[in-house]
């Protein structure tokens, strides 16, 4: 199956035309997803609450997460958005729905019970919440046991919940979608794209001012689903933008038009964001400014976001053999990279190493461990359903199609 890369005409948004893969769109997500395991590298070296810190933990790593965090996931939700379209447009919903979930909730389940295990016993370990001894810690984390959890913590695989239910509620509200993407979504696109660049750096914006200034307030990120109302408006939003964009024309030919502008906007927006990041203290004093600087948070997000959508489509709407390799191992990858940060960087909390030595080495151990474990898993059979890989390895020169991003993401 190929992406679906050409336009619909003016009254075609709901069905799209198959004429084309859309190489950019799969680049975008391999690239979300190398920077999620920078990102997640780096929240080992910054103050912020995470699984365990480094002996080395400072402010100085923050900004440059800062300017990364407002627009990596929505970057992810709004490509997984594209894909189900593209995907949904060739073939029936129920179908889809089903391969997709044989495909997502294995290594969702997988990852929960073994995947994650290690990062939750070497976080309780670093914290000090639990005694030694590994397969003790094992009977315990399915209930078993005096330090037994209501339910094993899924840590970074949240994405995965978030997309299986995101792609649940798609098939079963798909024919207000349709109608929606023809009857709301095609006329404000091509309102975008007949007006200058403001318009689409500006407008989608709207929906996440509102999400900042009245629910953002209330409902505090959990990553949990149930509860996690903000971060649920924001990621769907973003998931129904991306499905209803994906094969209208206008709404690419607004994105092209408004790369440079995007591009300005981009770096206007961040010098100041990193200003009030400089200034936090007095930014947090004045509820006012905070409250403006979230906003703006929100207006720069998107810029990026639209700036990313057209250097792709400029720069590298190409295919390679990395891409093919990239694109079928971007799962699995994003399955065993925290797993290997966590488990490594406690080993580092245990034994003092230089700050170069220590970081290299994470940073290698994960590279390195990403790119063995999907070597091996490729080749083990069954076990490739469990990192999210068809039964059977594609032949090669057989691009994989662009799939929803599990994408993670994330914390």
């Amino acid at each position: 199956m190929t992406v679906a890369g050409a336009p619909d005409s003016e009254g075609q948004a709901a069905s799209g035309c198959a004429c084309a893969r859309r190489y950019d769109l799969d680049w975008l997500r391999v690239f979300a997803f190398g920077l999620l395991i920078a990102y997640h590298v780096g929240l080992f070296y910054v103050t912020w609450d995470w699984l365990l810190k480094s002996r080395y933990s400072s402010p100085f790593l923050e900004p440059a997460l800062g300017m990364i965090d407002p627009w990596r996931l929505a970057l992810l939700f709004f490509i997984s958005g594209a894909a189900i379209r593209f995907a949904l447009d060739r073939s029936s919903p129920w179908r889809f729905l089903g391969l997709r979930l044989a495909r997502l909730f294995p290594a969702f389940a997988f990852g929960i019970a073994v995947v994650c295990v290690p990062q939750s016993y070497a976080s309780l370990r670093y914290w000090g919440e639990i005694p030694p001894g590994f397969l003790d810690f094992c009977r315990d984390y399915f209930g078993f046991g005096r330090y037994a959890f209501a339910l094993p913590d899924w840590h970074h695989l949240w994405y995965l919940a978030y997309l299986m239910t995101y792609t649940a509620a798609t098939v079963l509200c798909l024919p207000i979608l349709r109608y929606a993407t023809v009857n709301a979504g095609a006329p404000l696109f091509r309102w975008l794209a007949a007006g200058r660049a403001w318009r689409l750096l500006l407008v989608p914006v709207l929906p996440f001012c509102v999400y900042t200034l009245w629910l953002s307030p209330y409902f505090p990120k959990t990553n949990h689903l149930w509860g996690d109302w903000t971060t649920i408006a924001r990621t769907f939003t973003v998931f129904v933008i991306g499905f209803m964009a994906a094969g209208n024309g206008d709404f690419w030919a607004a994105v092209d038009r408004a790369l440079q502008s995007a591009v300005a906007a981009s770096i206007a927006l961040g010098a100041l964001l990193l200003a009030a990041w400089l200034n936090s203290f007095e930014v947090g004093a004045d509820l006012g400014l905070l409250y403006s600087v979230l906003v703006l948070k929100d207006f720069y997000a998107w810029s990026v976001i639209v700036m990313l959508l057209g250097l792709a489509r400029r720069f590298v709407n190409r295919p390679s053999r990395a891409l093919t390799y990239l694109t079928a191992a971007v799962l699995p990858y994003y399955i065993l990279h925290q797993t290997i940060i966590v488990v490594v960087g406690y080993w580092f909390t245990l034994h003092e190493a230089p700050l170069v030595v220590e970081a290299a080495s994470i940073a290698a151990a994960t590279v390195i461990g990403c790119v063995v474990g999907y070597e091996v898993v490729r080749r083990a059979g069954p076990v490739r359903l469990l990192f999210g890989l068809p039964l059977r390895e594609r032949r090669a020169g057989q691009a994989p199609a662009l799939r929803p991003a599990p994408i993670p993401s994330a914390e």
